[in-house]
């Protein structure tokens, strides 16, 4: 949704950071997002400033009374603002910078923002005065134009602030230790629409990365709550609304951006990157944290109604550490989220979770238990196959979604054959038109036990009796049947007649030519 201005100041933003010295996406996404937090900390207080006043408050800023420089000087804190020190010499604001700013933010922790909080190990390694310089200046232009598409557009600052960090997030083109990308946004939101968060229900991913599952659930929550002449169609193909005009109640609001979203993720990276998304969205108070969700340490269970992600599919863990809660006897991190995911959810809560294709006809023992698992102990409600290319370029594995809720038994099971996303399935992904993601959610909310029964189609429903008797394997293949086509064929005699008159017309023609050449 960015405009190509903007777009051209963050690749311009890209391209600094790379001739700087720092070209890894995931580092270099980092090192922008403490300048972002900087810049946020100053206009946030400044906003909070000209709220007090309108309504006659008291007011104190973030930026009041001292700090302590690293030579024990106490100086006035409005040099730690943005807008004071951007105007400093290159190398003067450099050292001030990395010597003061960054460790006055790391000891925000009692300020109540947890990015500050997970900021404790953050290093600050920009390493050129220049490089810092155009940073903070491309930063600055891209807000000017920021404010100015705001007003033209009629969206949110917040929302095209938030589609700002969408695109610098969208430029990490490799994958991570531990199998570790991020999840395409239009299948976030395919998911998100299929399980259906609704106002109020505790939502958690635990294996967040960027919070991108979250975002889409609180998407999703302000689309039912917008009105439809604000409401829109994305290039996915799905009806989204961002400004929740119905959502009429503070309460409501501070309900949304405070108190429903739960995520986990064991790199701190990943969880400073994710709290910077969901913040820049609106989301005033995310509760991420630096967890193991499969590790010991970890103890909630029966807690969230809704469960969405995208668990890291290779790799596995120590077994001396893996949680007793986890039934499963494993070390495949694919086939123990899978069993987390269910142990996090109350009864009746739904997830919506993605798993290589392996989880669904698996031989070991393993395999097995979890399906049986998912067949018996839960309500397993629909399988989406996903065509092999929607992970590209981070990794071609095959994938499928699968839908379920806890507790209940379900009597057929929803399955959908994806075809096509909107994106080419090569390397480039670029934009086509073949999409079924528009298709997968409307059959998903109109499924119907009597009409969907032929298994030629591209969604049908399988009796989980019929899963039962293949000992619980899941694949689609399994089950989806290939129409039988009658072609019909020229008798044996008939075709040699046919060939016959063939090489006869051909003897002729080379006939002719050996006349000609003559």
């Amino acid at each position: 949704m960015l405009t190509a201005a903007l777009r051209s100041k963050v690749d311009q933003l890209w391209d600094r950071f790379w001739s700087g010295g720092i070209a890894n996406p995931l580092t270099a996404i980092e090192q922008i997002s403490y300048l972002l937090f900087m810049r946020r900390l100053d206009a946030l207080d400044e906003k909070q400033r000209g709220d007090a006043e309108f309504l006659k408050q008291k007011f104190r800023s973030a930026f009041a009374g001292k700090y302590e420089t690293r030579t024990r000087k106490k100086r006035p804190r409005e040099e730690l603002r943005w807008s004071w020190w951007k105007q400093l010499p290159p190398e003067e604001m450099l050292d001030h910078v990395r010597d003061n700013v960054f460790p006055s933010i790391k000891n925000l922790k009692d300020s109540g923002d947890l990015f500050s909080h997970y900021m404790q190990d953050a290093v600050f390694i920009i390493p050129k005065a220049s490089l810092l310089v155009e940073a903070v200046g491309i930063i600055d232009e891209v807000y000017v134009e920021l404010e100015r598409e705001r007003q033209q557009s009629g969206q949110s600052f917040q929302d095209v602030q938030g589609d700002l960090y969408e695109y610098l997030l969208s430029e990490i083109s490799s994958a991570g230790k531990n199998g570790q990308f991020r999840t395409p946004r239009h299948l976030i939101q395919m998911i998100v629409s299929l399980v259906d968060p609704k106002l109020g229900e505790l939502v958690c991913d635990p294996a967040c990365g960027t919070g991108g599952f979250l975002l889409g659930a609180y998407q999703h929550v302000l689309t039912q709550h917008t009105s439809a002449e604000h409401c829109f169609v994305g290039e996915d193909g799905i009806e989204r609304g961002l400004v929740g005009d119905q959502l009429t109640d503070a309460r409501q609001w501070e309900v949304l951006r405070g108190r429903m979203l739960y995520g986990y993720d064991f790199d701190t990276t990943m969880v400073r990157i994710g709290l910077m998304n969901l913040l820049l969205h609106g989301v005033s108070s995310p509760k991420l944290g630096y967890m193991d969700t499969l590790s010991k340490r970890f103890t909630e269970t029966d807690r969230y109604d809704v469960v969405l992600a995208n668990p890291p599919f290779k790799g596995s863990i120590d077994k001396g550490d893996i949680n007793e809660d986890l039934r499963l006897k494993t070390t495949k991190t694919e086939l123990l989220f899978v069993n987390r995911i269910m142990n996090l959810l109350k009864v009746g809560g739904r997830a919506g979770v993605i798993v290589p294709d392996g989880v669904l006809f698996g031989s070991s023992n393993a395999h097995r238990d979890l399906r049986k698992m998912l067949v018996e102990e839960c309500e397993l409600q629909g399988i989406v196959k996903m065509p092999a290319g929607v992970f590209r370029p981070y990794a071609g594995v095959s994938t499928a979604v699968l839908i379920f809720s806890k507790g209940g038994r379900a009597e057929h099971v929803w399955y959908y054959d994806m075809q096509a996303d909107g994106y080419s399935l090569d390397d480039k992904r670029e934009k086509v038109k073949a999409n079924d993601i528009p298709d997968v959610i409307e059959r998903w909310r109109l499924r119907d036990p009597t009409k969907d029964i032929d298994r030629t189609a591209k969604a049908f429903l399988v009796s989980v009796n019929d899963i039962r008797k293949n000992e619980y394997e899941l694949s689609i293949t399994r089950y989806k049947e290939v129409p039988y086509v009658s072609i019909s064929l020229p008798r044996p005699a008939e075709l040699l007649r046919s060939l016959k008159t063939i090489e006869a017309e051909i003897a002729s023609d080379l006939d002719e030519l050996a006349e000609m050449l003559r």
